[in-house]
């Protein structure tokens, strides 16, 4: 007999992002999002879920988003990658990539141009596929696990878009 898979919550992430730059001479094609990292000031994070048993408290160091948007034009196409460091480590670094979808929204269009009235948007229209690497033993085990997120746009006068994604893995 076969069960369906659960979601064992497992982290938080936090990804400043710059506003986006179209890439090519097509418009409506590619964007490029960069994800603001600590060094800019502005670093976001990704943290532990209390009681998850991998233990992650790091910041960006760097990255970038690729989003391409459908023919359609309902749904943006994410590919993302990008590098954090474990806090209070010399070499605990983190590869965190993801594939994903955004449906786009009335809420969702607004925080992606820049609208004067964007908010903060709810989650159920944004979903990845996470992916972890990492040399570091404290790290390792997060490659050997499938996990999915769930992501909301955060918006707050005077402060950069963040993008939250709450991540679970996946486990029968």
């Amino acid at each position: 007999m076969s069960s369906y898979p659960k979601l064992i919550p497992a982290f938080t992430a936090r990804v400043p992002i710059h506003p986006p730059a179209g890439v090519g001479s097509s418009k409506g094609g590619l964007n490029h999002v960069r994800i603001i990292s600590v060094d800019e000031g502005h670093g976001g994070s990704l943290i532990s879920e209390p009681g998850y048993p991998v233990k992650v408290d790091a910041q960006f160091v760097h990255g970038a988003d690729f989003i391409r948007p459908e023919v359609d034009g309902k749904r943006l196409r994410l590919n993302v990658n990008a590098v954090l460091k474990q806090k209070g480590s010399d070499d605990a670094y983190l590869n965190y990539s993801y594939t994903g979808l955004i449906e786009i929204t009335g809420e969702i269009g607004k925080v992606l141009t820049g609208a004067p009235d964007a908010a903060t948007t709810s989650q159920g229209n944004t979903f990845t596929q996470v992916n972890f690497e990492s040399g570091h033993p404290s790290l390792k085990e997060l490659e050997n696990k499938l996990y999915v997120a769930a992501g909301r746009f955060v918006v707050e006068k005077g402060q950069p878009v963040i993008v939250e994604y709450k991540i679970s893995e996946v486990s029968v």
